[in-house]
């Protein structure tokens, strides 16, 4: 384990064209705060990936495997449209994510996918807070998803609207 905070990054729902274009950005991002951030992780199959503690660690890829990963079709890392469902009747879902996140002192929860995985954020945000652990939940709307609630842009919506 890193002594800085680490980042967890999960892909959601239907996969897209420019999803994996989102999850290049994430880790060149994070490298570029190497002050504040320490490892990225991917989760294998989505949200499953913080269940089953599936973490792929990307922070050590070459550029050029980032370059790549940002042409790649699909979703490099699997995704999943697994519902943790609502925390008062599935706790366990949401325990077992914050002691994984613990575990690997991760800090940041970036979610890519649509509005469900928005619902689901929050969730998680809310359940970290009643945890009583630090973790910011930041929802990343996939391709198409303009028609979410306070959503002013999303990345791959110039080449859906031709």
């Amino acid at each position: 384990m890193s002594v800085l905070p680490n980042l967890f990054y999960a892909q959601s729902g239907g996969m897209t064209a420019v999803i994996n274009a989102t999850a290049a950005g994430v880790v060149q991002t994070a490298r570029r705060h190497r002050d504040r951030i320490g490892r990225v992780y991917a989760g294998e199959n989505g949200i499953l990936g913080a269940l089953e503690e599936a973490m792929l660690d990307v922070s050590r890829e070459r550029e050029a495997t980032l370059a790549a990963l940002r042409y790649t079709p699909g979703g490099a890392f699997g995704s999943s449209r697994f519902a943790l469902g609502p925390p008062t009747s599935h706790p366990h879902h949401y325990a077992r994510m914050i002691d994984v996140f613990r575990a690997h002192n991760i800090r940041w929860f970036l979610y890519n996918g649509g509005g469900g995985s928005a619902g689901t954020r929050l969730d998680v945000a809310r359940a970290a807070r009643a945890a009583r652990y630090p973790l910011s939940v930041i929802h990343l709307p996939k391709t198409v998803d303009n028609d979410m609630a306070l959503t002013d842009f999303s990345p791959g919506f110039g080449s859906v609207a031709k």
